[in-house]
């Protein structure tokens, strides 16, 4: 029934490529336990990404000297015609049971390289949730940046959390201590990304020119490779549960990202890597103090070349680390700790990270994961051929072995942080449909076995 299910969802999915251009959206599966997959639909990171092709790039930003001219200029062009989708999306699970809903999306909506998304989905036991995002609008003059906001909301009649055991007192329980628990809840964030490219390498003729890639050689010096960023991005988020209504129920502050994306392809990197570094600030709320927390993630792509029967052959790794400095200090004029609530601060477990555990399954202080991953590419490409898969450019196709190992611990050591590790690994099949990846991924950790279906590379 499970796979008859993640079959489903796969072609759901390829109905709507033209409808949700690189999202990370979600729709998962889990082999052992029921998870609800309107929980994960709407991922907490940006949405939408847009990699534009670079024929189609060039001829928005044709030069350097004329990039700011024709973005001052109202951009009436045919070029820009915003290009409208709306599909029905349709999925059953045992604790959701019958989800219907819709997702509409608008390329080039107002200007070439802007995206606006809007998901609505509704279930048989009264769940719902709604989405919308705007992505890479930029204001006149302002050539090296891109805007962008979300909204989410979620209501679940059987939503499915991990908790810790108590609430966070000076004796509070230690990261692995979590409890399962199904409760009804409500939970959303609400972000606005504001982005600042830098005006060199493949950022010096603009942002809107950075979201285009070329498979060029690059090479390890951001002056001359890979688009160099600084993101600022204030946030609101809220998880309020039924069963647990004494635990924090809503996080605000901002984060502040130095990325430099050095990859030749977001899509199919074979070659370099992408460094990002994530501070988040959390602002005093109600009676929860402020807090601080960290994330550095390093990628890097190396590639073991082709024979007959694979067009390429790639390592592909990724090391995630994570901290929140404020764990153990005390707000003198509440006497709490300065940590976040478990929905906002670190965690595995999920689509993306320690993929053989449920959605943010583990929580704590600080966090370390590696990812390594062996992906090929064969020349043998079948589904061009096959229903569905005929409606649409079906480039490529890939293959992937994965594996990777991972720990939460509230204390920020490296003997803490690899002791008692928890392990995943399995298999993954992907292929660009319409220039965007779609991912399924079936992945063992610990007693039970996590199948993904999802949209983009992991990393």
């Amino acid at each position: 029934m499970q796979l008859y299910k993640s079959v489903v969802l796969i072609y759901c999915l390829l109905l709507s490529v033209n409808s949700v251009a690189q999202a990370s959206s979600v729709i998962s599966q889990s082999s052992d336990i029921e998870t609800p997959n309107i929980q994960t639909l709407a991922s907490e990171g940006a949405t939408v990404s847009v990699e534009l092709p670079h024929d189609e790039a060039a001829r928005d930003t044709e030069d350097a000297n004329q990039t700011a001219q024709k973005q001052s200029e109202p951009q009436s062009n045919h070029q820009y015609d915003p290009e409208f989708v709306a599909v029905p999306i349709v999925f059953s699970t045992e604790t959701l049971s019958t989800t219907f809903g819709a997702a509409g999306l608008v390329k080039h909506a107002g200007q070439a390289q802007a995206v606006a998304l809007g998901i609505g989905l509704y279930s048989a036991n009264d769940s719902w949730l709604t989405y919308a995002g705007f992505y890479n609008y930029q204001l006149p003059k302002l050539d090296q940046w891109l805007f962008s906001a979300e909204v989410f909301r979620g209501h679940y009649e059987q939503g499915i959390y991990y908790l810790p055991q108590a609430p966070q007192a000076p004796q509070a329980p230690q990261a692995n201590d979590s409890e399962r628990i199904v409760s009804v809840g409500d939970e959303g964030f609400s972000k606005l990304h504001i982005k600042y490219v830098l005006p060199i390498a493949g950022g010096k003729n603009g942002a809107a020119a950075s979201l285009a890639r070329k498979k060029n050689a690059v090479s390890w010096n951001p002056l001359e490779s890979g688009v160099t960023s600084i993101s600022l991005t204030p946030f609101n988020k809220y998880r309020e549960l039924e069963a647990l209504d004494y635990l924090p129920d809503e996080a605000r502050g901002f984060e502040l990202s130095l990325n430099w994306d050095n990859r030749d392809s977001a899509n199919n990197s074979s070659q370099g890597g992408e460094s990002n570094l994530t501070i988040t600030r959390g602002s005093d709320i109600n009676d929860d103090p402020n807090w601080l927390m960290w994330e550095f993630e390093q990628s890097a792509f190396l590639s073991l070349g082709s024979n007959a029967w694979f067009e390429d052959q790639v390592l592909a790794t990724n090391v995630y680390i994570a901290d929140t400095p404020t764990w153990n200090d005390i707000d003198n004029s509440t006497q709490e700790f300065k940590r976040p609530p478990s929905f906002a601060g670190v965690s595995l477990g999920g689509f993306d990270r320690l993929r053989g555990y449920d959605s943010k399954q583990f929580t704590g202080r600080s966090a370390v994961n590696y990812a390594l991953e062996y992906r090929i590419t064969p020349r043998w490409q079948p589904l061009q051929n096959l229903p569905v898969f005929n409606l649409y450019n079906v480039p490529w196709w890939q293959w992937a072995l994965l594996l990777e190992a991972g720990n939460v611990s509230d204390e920020f050591s490296f003997d803490s942080l690899h002791e008692e590790m928890k392990t995943a690994y399995g298999a993954s099949i992907r292929f660009e449909v319409e220039s965007i990846v779609i991912r399924t991924d079936f992945v063992t950790g610990g007693d039970e076995s996590q199948f993904w279906v999802m949209v983009n590379q992991p990393f």
